[in-house]
């Protein structure tokens, strides 16, 4: 991975970009103190960007998935046009090693594979980048369908909070739960939101926050054990987050603390909703319980900006996600419309529809 200054304007809708025959990524480890991109060059780079958490976010470990698959058979092919699908197999391989609680990086994969079984001759490149510049778009499509779909929900105007970041910066653009808040903001549903800071790699401080600065939309960021404390001073209509994976019964699997914070939710009556494309979807997963839940580093409790936080010799549990069940959210929303009250019924009804 090679780390690059890009002469742009930047938003949260620019943290993926395919520019002079490269992938390059919003290094969001730096946001908010530094906008640099890191250049992927083949699926190698690519892996090591997800896995590092140069780029994070279900949709966006997709799409920017896609984008490497797209690398991997243009670098093969120009190496070894006798022999490329067999190591292209092996860079899918690595690339679905990355992260393993994000569906949607299995999702777009499927997509690449039979796409790249439909190719009958001629430099496979081309077609392939066309597939993954074709996701990257579809998903800002839908991100602006749900934040429709999401924000007639909302009876405001009400105050929100949000978990994590599931922006533009996420996404392929626009957001999922932050889709929902552009959404609800601009048509005077939301006046303010609240934002969870999210340790350990403080996504809400660092870029959730970055995210709705950009967008004029009232932010006040709070610890995440905060949040329980905030719905009971009232005003607040909706905790609104996104996904990683939602299994086949409802229960959603999300940053650690979403569990916690739906808990509190509903001890308050304040509504919960979950904002994630089709894609996001696992009906080969029943339920909450077999959700792969990725485990990290020890180090990343320990310390903060680099440095220790943490008596010497203390050890850390660092789980990165957690599951809420079914039965405390109020509503699932994607690019098809409202699951309310989600269970495996409403589930697969509306991956039918």
């Amino acid at each position: 991975m090679q780390s690059v200054q890009l002469d742009i304007s930047i938003t949260a809708d620019d943290a993926i970009l395919w520019r002079d025959n490269a992938l390059h990524l919003l290094d969001q480890r730096l946001l908010p103190n530094e906008e640099r991109f890191i250049r992927c060059l083949d699926a190698v780079d690519t892996a090591e960007a997800i896995r590092a958490m140069v780029v994070r976010g279900a949709p966006a470990i997709g799409i920017t998935a896609a984008y490497g698959v797209a690398l991997a058979v243009r670098q093969r092919h120009a190496l070894a046009p006798e022999h490329w699908r067999e190591r292209v197999e092996r860079d899918m391989a690595l690339l679905a090693g990355s992260r393993p609680t994000a569906v949607n990086l299995f999702w777009a994969l499927e997509r690449c594979r039979r796409a790249l079984d439909r190719l009958e001759g001629g430099d496979p490149f081309p077609p392939m980048l066309t597939l993954a510049q074709q996701l990257h778009k579809d998903d800002r499509t839908m991100n602006r369908r749900m934040g429709e779909f999401g924000a007639a929900l909302i009876e405001g105007p009400t105050a929100v909070i949000t978990h994590c970041n599931a922006g533009g910066l996420a996404t392929g653009g626009h957001g999922t739960a932050l889709g929902v808040i552009r959404t609800g903001h601009a048509q005077g549903r939301i006046t303010q939101v609240f934002a969870d800071e999210t340790r350990p790699w403080l996504q809400g401080a660092r870029l959730t926050a970055w995210e709705l600065v950009q967008e004029d939309i009232p932010v006040q960021l709070m610890a995440d054990g905060a949040a329980c404390a905030r719905m009971g001073e009232g005003g607040i209509g909706w905790v609104i987050v996104g996904s990683d994976r939602i299994a086949a019964n409802g229960d959603v699997a999300n940053k650690i603390g979403t569990f916690a914070l739906a808990a509190a939710a509903r001890y308050h009556g304040v509504k919960f909703m979950v904002a994630a494309p089709t894609s996001t979807i696992d009906p080969d997963t029943a339920d909450g319980a077999d959700i792969p839940i990725e485990t990290r580093a020890e180090e990343e409790i320990l310390s903060c900006a680099g440095r220790p936080v943490a008596a010497a010799g203390a050890g850390a549990w660092n789980p990165v996600f957690d599951v809420t069940p079914a039965e405390l959210i109020d509503a699932i929303v994607t690019e098809k419309g409202v699951i309310p009250n989600p269970d495996a019924e409403k589930i697969a009804a509306h991956l039918a529809d």
